[in-house]
C-alpha cells in the first residue's frame, strides 16, 4: 500500500456498493487510492475529518437546464454548477433546452461547450436533442460525445423558430431507429401532447386555470400512453431508451415490465414527485410548477413504494430554472406561469432526509440511485459513480444530523426561488469533493468554479 497520499478522509461510514464501512479514504492524482481501517497521514497529506458523516460518491445529475447559449440569464453553467456542488453533485447533465439554439446539431452543441469550458465547478456531461428535421444530424453529435439524445412527445413550450418542438410519431420510429444503430440511447419525455393540448385547451376555453385544472390537464393517462407507444417502438427498433421524470406508479410498473421482457430501458423519477404533492401546487403557486404535474398524496406513497422495491434506476432533479418573474408576475395564471421546478441544490438532502431518515430506506440504495446506476447507464463507471480503488475521488459529505431550515439565501440559483425554501431538513451536506479537490464545504462556501471537465461519451452500450 502506498505510504502516503494528498487527501485521506478519516473515520467516515463510506458508503460503498452494497454496504456501509467505517473507512478511510486515501486520495492520489485526483483518484481513491485506498480504502482501509486507518491510513498513514505524512506532513503535507491534507486531511478531513469525517466522523459521524457518511461518505458518499458524488451524486451524477443526469437530468438539468442551465439554458445555455443565449439564455444563461436564466441560469447559466456557472451559479448552476456551483449549486449542484453545495448539494453534493460532482457530475451533471445538462439539456439539449431551453438555450438558443437548442443542442440539435453540431454547430448548437460547439455554442454549448464555448459556454460550459471554464465556467462549471464539476464535471459534466451534454445531451443532444431529437427534434423534427434532424435526423442526419445525430450521428455526428453521437461522434462528438453527447451523452445521449432527449426528445418530447409533448409541447415543450417556449416561442421562436428555433425552439426545441415535440417529436412526431414518424420523427420517432426513425429516430429510434438510427440511435439504436450508433448504439445511443434516447431519453423521453412521455406525455402524449394529443390528450394534454385537447385537456389544455378545454380548459382554458372554459376559463378554469387553476393549480387543480392545470394537473387535471395532463393526467396520468397521458403519461402512461405515451409509455406504451414509446416502449412498442423500442421493442420494434430495438433502441435503448430513458424516460425521464416518470410521476406515477403505474407508469414505473409498465416500464419494469419491459424490461423483464428483454428491452433495455430505464426510468427516471425526481424529487419532487417523492417530496411533494399536488396540494403544494394550490399552496405554494407556480413555484412547484412542473410537467408532468406533481401528483395526489396517495400516488406520491405509490411512487416510493415502487421506488423501495427496486423498480426505479435513478433519481434526478430536472432543474428548470427561470427568472423569478415568469413565475410570479401578477397576473399570470397556473397555465401561463412557466413550467418548471428549480431543485439542483437539495436533491441528495431530500432523499436522504425523507428516504433514509423518515422512512427507513438503507442509504446504500440511495446512493445506487444518485450516482451508481446513472454512471452505468450513461457510460461513466469506469470514472464515476461508486466509491472504488481507481475511480475518481468525488465524494460528498454529508452529516445525518444535521438539521436546519432552507431558506433563499443559502440558495446558490442565479433567480433563488424553490418549493423547498422553508422545508426543515434533517440532514446537510458539508463539503463536496471532485476529483480529490475539495471545491465546496459548509463554512466556507464554492472554493473552486470552473475546474469541470465535458466528460464526452464513447461508450455506447449500458452496463446493467
Amino acid at each position: 500500500m502506498k505510504d502516503t497520499f494528498e487527501l485521506v478522509i478519516k473515520n467516515g461510514n463510506v458508503v460503498l456498493p452494497g454496504e456501509v464501512l467505517k473507512l478511510d479514504i486515501g486520495v492520489t492524482n485526483g483518484k481513491i487510492a485506498a480504502l482501509s481501517g486507518e491510513l498513514p497521514v505524512a506532513p503535507d497529506t491534507k486531511v478531513i475529518e469525517a466522523e459521524e458523516h457518511y461518505v458518499l460518491p458524488g451524486m451524477i445529475d443526469m437530468h438539468v437546464h442551465f439554458n445555455e447559449p443565449a439564455l444563461g440569464h436564466w441560469e447559466g453553467f456557472r451559479s448552476g454548477s456551483a449549486a449542484l456542488a453545495a448539494g453534493g453533485c460532482t457530475t451533471y447533465a445538462d439539456m439539449p433546452l431551453n438555450g438558443n439554439p437548442p443542442t440539435v446539431n453540431m454547430a448548437a452543441l460547439k455554442l454549448k461547450a464555448e459556454a460550459a469550458a471554464g465556467n462549471s465547478a464539476v464535471d459534466y456531461v451534454l445531451w443532444g436533442g431529437l427534434v423534427p428535421g434532424n435526423l442526419n444530424d445525430l450521428e455526428e453529435l453521437a461522434s462528438a460525445g453527447v451523452t445521449g439524445f432527449k426528445a418530447f412527445l409533448s409541447n415543450p413550450g417556449g416561442e421562436g423558430e428555433g425552439r426545441f418542438r415535440e417529436v412526431d410519431d414518424d420523427t420517432l420510429y426513425q429516430g429510434m431507429k438510427k440511435i439504436a444503430a450508433l448504439g445511443g440511447i434516447l431519453a423521453l419525455h412521455a406525455e402524449s401532447e394529443e390528450i394534454t393540448a385537447a385537456l389544455s385547451a378545454d380548459a382554458i376555453r372554459a376559463g378554469r386555470k387553476s393549480a387543480r385544472d392545470f394537473a387535471a390537464s395532463r393526467p396520468a393517462g397521458a403519461e402512461l400512453e405515451a409509455v406504451s407507444r414509446a416502449l412498442l417502438y423500442s421493442e420494434l427498433t430495438s433502441c435503448r431508451l430513458h424516460f425521464v421524470h416518470i410521476s406515477t406508479a403505474a407508469a414505473i410498473e409498465m416500464i419494469h415490465d419491459a424490461k423483464r421482457r428483454g428491452l433495455d430501458v430505464s426510468a427516471e423519477t425526481c424529487p419532487h414527485y417523492l417530496i411533494l404533492n399536488e396540494s403544494h401546487m394550490e399552496d405554494l403557486g407556480p413555484v412547484a410548477k412542473c410537467a408532468p404535474p406533481l401528483r395526489s398524496a396517495v400516488e406520491k406513497e405509490k411512487l416510493w413504494k415502487v421506488l423501495a422495491d427496486g423498480k426505479i434506476d435513478l433519481v434526478a432533479s430536472d432543474h428548470s430554472p427561470c427568472p423569478t418573474e415568469l413565475k410570479l408576475k401578477p397576473g399570470l395564471s397556473f397555465f401561463e406561469a412557466w413550467g418548471g421546478i428549480s431543485g439542483a441544490q437539495s436533491s441528495l438532502e431530500l432523499m436522504f432526509h425523507e428516504g433514509v431518515n423518515r422512512r427507513g430506506l438503507p442509504v446504500t440504495l440511495i446512493s445506487q440511485l444518485l450516482s451508481e446506476f446513472p454512471a452505468r447507464r450513461f457510460g461513466l463507471q469506469h470514472r464515476k459513480g461508486s466509491i472504488a480503488l481507481g475511480l475518481d475521488a468525488d465524494l460528498v459529505l454529508l452529516h445525518p444530523n444535521h438539521p436546519y431550515t432552507l431558506a433563499a439565501e443559502d440558495l446558490l440559483y442565479r433567480h433563488k426561488h424553490s418549493p423547498y425554501i422553508g422545508m426543515t431538513l434533517s440532514c446537510k451536506v458539508t463539503s463536496t469533493i471532485s476529483r480529490g479537490n475539495v471545491i465546496y464545504t459548509a463554512e466556507d462556501g464554492i472554493i473552486s468554479g470552473d475546474s469541470g471537465q465535458w466528460l464526452r461519451i464513447t461508450e455506447r452500450q449500458s452496463v446493467r
